[in-house]
């Protein structure tokens, strides 16, 4: 299959993922078209994938978990990976793990069971030579993941509505995991697509 033409829509379809490479200096756009859809984000070094996307380092950095416009996301190795240029939602996770079929067996007893985005992202990026055991923490554009007073976290319907994006700019060369999540409760109970496009 030819890839599409720069800038072209991609869309994911509901309960799937995809993996890609994205050059240094290319912008990288996930779009919420329906709304209320999380999207779980992957970023490997394209040159040597045991640097990879890092929640504690970007949070300890950044000194906030509300992540946006203008921050940065580092890998494991300290060094940037991508940077936030666009966000019309405001409200990411970046605290919680991809959902996996442990998942559904723990928060969905009564559900059919799903590989869910671990699942997901471990078959598109087992061509590139990343084992499940690489996946870490996925930055997870959309998902509401409020924490109260007391440290208890929640997870709530997300806020973004149809065609709400959050846009990064890559700041080296990367193999980019990226899923339409299929955990109930983090898309409002509903399931539905996610589109990125590449410029």
């Amino acid at each position: 299959m030819r890839p599409a033409p720069p800038g072209t829509a991609i869309e994911i379809a509901e309960r799937a993922g995809t993996a890609f490479r994205l050059s240094r200096g290319q912008t990288l756009t996930v779009i919420d078209p329906r709304g209320m859809q999380v999207a779980d984000l992957l970023a490997f070094n394209a040159e040597d994938v045991d640097e990879v996307l890092s929640s504690g380092r970007t949070l300890d950095y950044a000194e906030t978990i509300r992540l946006t416009t203008g921050h940065i996301l580092y890998s494991n190795r300290s060094q940037p990976m991508l940077e936030i240029v666009a966000d019309t939602v405001g409200v990411h996770d970046f605290l919680l793990t991809p959902c996996s079929y442990d998942t559904f067996h723990h928060f969905y007893p009564d559900l059919p069971p799903h590989r869910g985005c671990f699942g997901n992202l471990a078959e598109a990026l087992a061509p590139y030579g990343i084992i499940p055991d690489r996946i870490p923490i996925a930055f997870n554009c959309f998902m509401n993941v409020p924490v109260d007073a007391a440290g208890r976290l929640s997870v709530l319907p997300p806020i973004s509505k149809a065609g709400d994006h959050i846009a990064f700019r890559a700041v080296m060369d990367l193999i980019i995991g990226l899923t339409a999540c299929s955990a109930p409760a983090s898309n409002g109970g509903t399931f539905k697509p996610i589109h990125y496009r590449i410029g």
